[in-house]
């Protein structure tokens, strides 16, 4: 047997030697490893047979379901690119991301569609359409599609280097760019977080993070690079996350430290059987201690945060590290979001790409098996920001002497106030240690006096009454006067992109108007 280079290598050899053991499971289906790969060739065989060749785009617009999992793996069989599409987004946006990516077959719930119906006289490239779970006009049902392909796959298979997901960012610093992910990337990605994660055959790994989004998909990876199970959920649902840990026995699931928020504040959380799991991973943000604390308490010591992009892979603050009711040492490195995974390369520098010395803050670059082969159709994103295999991820951190790496803000949150720079995120930990805020946001606003000032975007706890005035006194015991928040907004909810990151270019456009 060969040592695995593709993602195809990976569903074979599953197959192989696993061939009975449950692949997946999503709701009363449930799928062995060769059932799996047997579908998946099929599949890539209908996409063959279609007139697609080897690196044409299959592009996907469904929630979290099987058929999702299938479009992936048929075009890890045979070397088409999935081009995934956020069904959160708009029309107009959806349209862009359709067209820059090339998709020449467009496989969409049907729940979705009236959406792609007002948009397929804008799609320039589509040739197919093919529809799950229901009918469409002008669309192929999906099983009819599955069984017109051949048992034995395709004629051809994927290259190391060929592109195997087109996955478009969230679009934080302007239109969405597709980050073009290589099947040998994925692999060492795969490997590298099974390796964090401590994954095993036996592991049954819980999904409702959306799969349109390299993290879920990453995850799911992970989990099937060491044969273990998958279970899918559609989506977020605290009540049905609950009812899958216990009756599946989770060992693992993944989600953003809001949903641990929404899933701790379920009257269930402590009543419902948990004891199988042994690990939650946490991403997209940083867990306010508080949350931490009682999740910890509930769900005993399973939380691991990791830390990345699309472009690629980054840190991990282990399970063993999360010690809320440690030292000092121990209080501080909560703060960090870890030290670089295995095969990470991991560097803080200046403006002008120097490298600078530990605890002096500067952006941070990150470099692995797993880095992205670039943007599609942007060579000049590609370039600004992948540079001799190191992703200039526009964020701003220092490393500490034990290599742990703290998150500063993005590059272009930083708020200039009266010359002096303010970092939203040193706000933000301030705003949240007040015990009557749930959630908190800290943008800069135009100020005349300033040019810029801080104002923060605040979620209280159900049933807390605090004033504005109240929040600011708070920070100025907890920060440099300076670096208060001038104005505070309260709402009910924080938007979110569907990474579970907060969207600061929709609050600035919300609220950055003062």
């Amino acid at each position: 047997m060969k040592i695995p280079q593709t993602l195809a290598d990976m569903l074979d050899n599953n197959a192989l030697k696993f061939p009975d053991h449950t692949a997946f499971v999503f709701g009363k289906q449930r799928v062995t490893h060769a059932e799996f790969r047997s579908r998946a060739a099929r599949l890539a065989s209908a996409w063959q047979r279609l007139g697609l060749k080897r690196q044409d785009r299959v592009g996907i617009l469904s929630q979290n379901r099987m058929e999702f999992q299938e479009v992936y793996g048929s075009c890890e069989m045979a070397g088409f690119i999935t081009a995934t599409v956020n069904w959160r987004l708009a029309i107009p946006e959806m349209v862009y991301i359709i067209n820059d990516g090339g998709a020449k077959v467009l496989v969409f719930e049907a729940a979705y569609a009236e959406t792609v119906a007002a948009m397929k006289d804008q799609l320039t490239s589509v040739e197919h359409y093919v529809c799950i779970g229901g009918d469409a006009e002008g669309a192929s049902a999906y099983e009819d599609v599955l069984a017109g392909g051949d048992s034995e796959g395709a004629p051809f298979r994927p290259k190391p280097d060929d592109i195997a997901y087109l996955i478009y960012t969230s679009g934080t610093t302007g239109r969405p760019k597709g980050v073009m992910l290589t099947h040998a990337g994925q692999c060492a990605a795969a490997e590298i977080l099974g390796s964090d994660q401590r994954m095993c055959a036996d592991d049954r790994i819980l999904i409702m993070m959306p799969l349109f989004h390299i993290g879920a998909k990453v995850i799911q990876l992970s989990q099937h690079w060491r044969a273990g199970t998958v279970v899918l959920l559609p989506s977020f649902d605290p009540e049905a996350i609950l009812d899958a840990i216990e009756d599946e026995k989770i060992t693992v699931t993944h989600m953003a430290p809001t949903m641990i928020q929404m899933l701790l504040e379920s009257p269930r959380a402590g009543a419902t059987d948990t004891s199988s799991l042994r690990m939650i991973v946490y991403a997209a943000a940083p867990m306010p201690l508080p949350v931490l604390k009682h999740g910890l308490k509930v769900f005993g010591p399973v939380f691991q945060q990791q830390f990345g992009q699309t472009e690629g892979l980054g840190t991990t603050l282990l399970a063993h590290q999360h010690k809320p009711n440690g030292n000092a040492r121990d209080l501080e490195i909560l703060t960090s979001v870890g030290q670089a995974s295995p095969r990470v390369g991991l560097r803080i520098v200046d403006d002008a790409g120097k490298d600078l010395p530990t605890g002096e803050v500067g952006e941070i670059l990150l470099t692995s098996p797993g880095v992205m082969k670039g943007y599609w159709n942007n060579t000049a994103a590609t370039i600004d920001t992948l540079r001799d295999g190191w992703v200039h991820t526009g964020d701003v951190g220092k490393v500490d002497h034990e290599g742990f790496l703290y998150l500063v803000d993005r590059k272009k949150d930083m708020i200039i106030s009266g010359g002096e720079n303010i970092y939203s995120r040193e706000v933000e930990e301030a705003v949240i240690l007040h015990d009557q805020v749930s959630e908190v946001a800290v943008i800069g606003v135009r100020d005349a006096k300033w040019g810029e000032a801080v104002m923060a975007i605040v979620v209280l706890k159900p049933g807390a009454k605090v004033s504005a005035e109240d929040l600011i006194e708070h920070c100025k015991t907890q920060i440099a006067s300076y670096k208060k928040p001038r104005h505070i907004t309260f709402v009910d909810e924080i938007v979110k992109l569907p990474s579970g990151k907060i969207d600061k270019v929709r609050l600035r456009q919300l609220y950055g108007q003062i």
